[in-house]
C-alpha cells in the first residue's frame, strides 16, 4: 500500500521549520500572497497554541489576532466577518478614526463594499454618528459576546497547531521505520543529504574465502548456535554447556569491554543453547535452550530482562522477534511455532500442524503471516492472528521453469528459512537436499540452486550475502558452496574444514562469514581484496 505526499504538505512543513528557527525572511518569501503571482503562495494556518487565539477573540484583543492572521491564509468571507467585528467595537468605543482607516484602508473591506454594498454603507453611516445605540451598531439582533463566539469558532476551523520540530521528527521517524526494515544499522549516524549510512561499510558482495581467525571451544561444549546482532557490533555464541558469549568478530576475542564478561559473569542458561536471536534494535538477545526454556537479555549490561521457564516442551530450535520488539516467535522439536509476549510473559499464540521438528520460522515482511520449516518436509504459512494455516508447501518439489528436481526428493527435511535482502515478499528454503530454493510468501519457487550431487551431499544450512546477490550453502561435505543469485549458477566452493559443520551466518553489511562445527571451532572468514 502506497501513501501520496502532497507537496503543499511538504512546503508546509519547511515554512515551520523556517518559523521556529527564526529565518523570518526566507519565511515571508515563500508565503507571498498569490496575487501577487508569485511561485509559491502556500501558507501554514497553524498556530503556536489554538486556545490563547479563541481567548484573544473571545475577550477582544484584535491586535494580536491581527498578528497572529498576518501569515495565514483565511477565506476572504471570514476575514470580512473578522474586520466587520473590529469596526464595530471600535465605534463602539468611540475610537472613529482608527475605525475608519480600518474600514478604508483594509483589503478586506474593500471586499465588503464590493460584495456586500449593503453592510459598508451601515459601517459608513455608523461612522458619521454623534451618538452610540447598540441596536444601530449590532443589528443582526447578536450582541458583541455572541459575535465574537461565533467569529472564534468560524477562524479556529480554518487553523490548526502542529507539534514542534514536526519536519525532524517525520525524517527521525521515517529514518527509525527503514531501521525497523533492516535497511539502516539500528547504531551510529546518517548522511541525510546523500542518504546514506554513515557507519555502514558500502561494500560490493563478494564471496568470502580466507579464514583470518578462529574461536576455540572445548569438543564438548561446542557451540550449537551463533548470530550477528543487526548493526553487526557483535557476534554471540550460545555453546552445549549453556553459556551465551560475546565476541569481538574482527579479532575473535571475548568482548572485554563489555563489564559483565570482563568479571566473569556470563549470560548463561542451565542445558545447552540451541537458538539465538537478535531483536530489531539490537538492545534484546533471546536464547533459547534444549530443554525448551527461552531468556531475554539485554546485550549491553547482560542482565536477564524476560524468562519463559516452559516456552516448549523440547529445544527450542530457532528465535525471531517481531519488528517491534514485542513479541517472540520460537520453533521446538515438540511440533510447535509459539508466540510469546514479553511484557506479559505469557504464551500469546501456537501454531499446530507440524508432524515432525520445527526448524525454522519466521515473520512475513508485512507481518501479517508466520513462515515455518519444519522436518516433516513442508513450509506452513500461517495467519498471524488466528492461527489459522493458510498453505502447506513442498517448495522443494515446486521449482522453476527448466529446473529438473527429482521426486524423491519431495519428502526431504526443511531446515531453514530465511528472509531475501531487497525482497520483501520472497524467502530462501534450505531441505536437507543438494538444493535451495527461493520462494514467494504465496508459495511459488522462483529460483533453485542444486548441485549434480545426489546421495553424495546434502545442504545442512543457509545464509545470504547482505545485498542477496549471494546464497550460501554448507555441505554435508564441509564444503561452503557459493551460488549467484541472479544467474542460480555455482560460482565458488571453499573448504570449511575437516569436522562437520553445523551452522553458518553472515555479517550483515561486511563480508564476513561465521561458520562452527562439531570439533568446537568458530571460524571467520572474509572476502580477500
Amino acid at each position: 500500500m502506497s501513501i501520496d505526499i502532497e507537496a503543499v504538505d511538504v512546503i508546509r512543513l519547511i515554512q515551520q521549520f523556517l518559523k521556529e528557527n527564526n529565518l523570518h525572511r526566507t519565511l515571508e518569501t515563500m508565503q507571498v500572497s498569490k496575487n501577487l503571482g508569485e511561485e509559491t503562495a502556500v501558507s501554514m494556518n497553524t498556530v503556536d497554541n489554538l486556545q490563547v487565539f479563541t481567548q484573544d477573540i473571545l475577550r477582544g484583543r484584535w491586535e494580536s489576532v491581527l498578528q497572529t492572521i498576518v501569515p495565514l491564509n483565511l477565506p476572504t468571507r471570514k476575514l470580512i466577518d473578522l474586520y466587520e467585528q473590529m469596526a464595530l467595537e471600535l465605534i463602539e468605543m468611540r475610537e472613529i478614526a482608527a475605525a475608519r482607516n480600518l474600514i478604508r484602508q483594509t483589503e478586506p473591506m474593500h471586499e465588503l463594499r464590493t460584495r456586500h454594498p449593503g453592510r459598508y454603507l451601515h459601517l459608513e453611516g455608523l461612522l458619521s454618528r454623534t451618538y452610540f445605540d447598540p441596536h444601530d451598531i449590532y443589528t443582526e439582533g447578536l450582541p458583541r459576546d455572541k459575535r465574537r463566539q461565533k467569529l472564534a469558532q468560524d477562524l479556529s476551523r480554518e487553523v490548526m497547531v502542529v507539534p514542534p520540530s514536526r519536519l525532524l521528527t517525520l525524517i527521525g521517524q521515517a529514518l527509525k521505520w527503514q531501521q525497523h526494515q533492516g535497511l539502516l544499522p539500528p547504531d551510529g549516524g546518517f548522511d541525510l543529504f546523500r542518504g546514506v549510512a554513515t557507519t555502514a561499510q558500502d561494500e560490493e558482495d563478494k564471496v568470502p574465502t580466507e579464514c583470518y581467525s578462529t574461536i576455540k571451544f572445548p569438543r564438548e561444549k561446542h557451540a550449537e548456535s551463533i548470530t550477528f546482532s543487526p548493526n553487526g557490533q557483535y557476534l554471540v555464541t550460545g555453546s552445549e554447556d549453556g553459556f551465551i558469549e560475546v565476541w569481538n568478530y574482527l579479532t575473535g576475542k571475548l568482548r572485554t569491554d563489555l563489564k559483565y564478561q570482563a568479571e566473569d559473569n556470563c549470560m548463561s542458561m542451565k542445558a545447552g543453547v540451541l537458538s539465538l536471536a537478535f531483536s530489531t534494535d539490537g538492545e534484546l538477545l533471546a536464547s533459547g535452550s534444549r530443554e525448551g526454556q527461552i531468556k531475554v537479555w539485554t546485550i549491553k549490561n547482560g542482565q536477564c530482562v524476560r524468562r519463559f521457564p516452559a516456552a516448549h516442551a523440547e529445544g527450542v530450535t530457532s528465535l525471531c522477534f517481531s519488528r517491534s520488539g514485542s513479541q517472540l516467535l520460537s520453533t521446538s522439536f515438540d511440533q510447535t511455532v509459539r508466540l510469546h509476549g514479553l511484557k506479559s510473559g505469557k504464551i500469546l499464540k501456537e501454531y499446530r500442524g507440524h508432524t515432525s521438528f520445527v526448524n525454522s520460522a519466521m515473520f512475513t515482511f508485512d507481518m501479517t503471516k508466520v513462515l515455518s520449516a519444519s522436518s516433516d518436509g513442508t513450509v506452513k504459512v500461517w495467519d498471524y492472528k488466528t492461527c489459522e494455516c493458510l498453505l502447506t508447501l513442498s517448495p522443494q518439489a515446486r521449482h522453476a521453469p527448466g529446473v529438473s528436481v527429482p521426486m524423491s526428493v519431495t519428502t526431504a527435511a526443511l531446515l531453514q528459512v530465511q528472509r531475501v535482502p531487497r525482497m520483501a515478499d520472497q524467502v530462501v528454503v534450505c531441505p536437507r537436499l543438494p538444493a535451495v530454493h527461493i520462494m514467494t510468501v504465496q508459495g511459488k519457487v522462483t529460483k533453485s540452486f542444486q548441485l549434480d550431487k545426489a546421495g553424495e551431499v546434502d545442504f545442512t544450512g543457509i545464509a545470504v550475502s547482505p545485498r542477496g546477490d549471494y546464497i550460501y550453502a554448507v555441505g554435508t561435505d564441509s564444503q561452503l558452496y557459493c551460488f549467484a543469485t541472479e544467474t542460480g549458477e555455482l560460482s565458488q566452493t571453499v573448504k570449511l574444514g575437516d569436522s562437520p559443520i553445523l551452522g553458518l551466518v553472515h555479517h550483515p553489511t561486511t563480508n564476513t562469514l561465521a561458520a562452527f562445527n562439531e570439533a568446537g571451532h568458530v571460524s571467520l572468514w572474509k572476502a580477500t581484496s
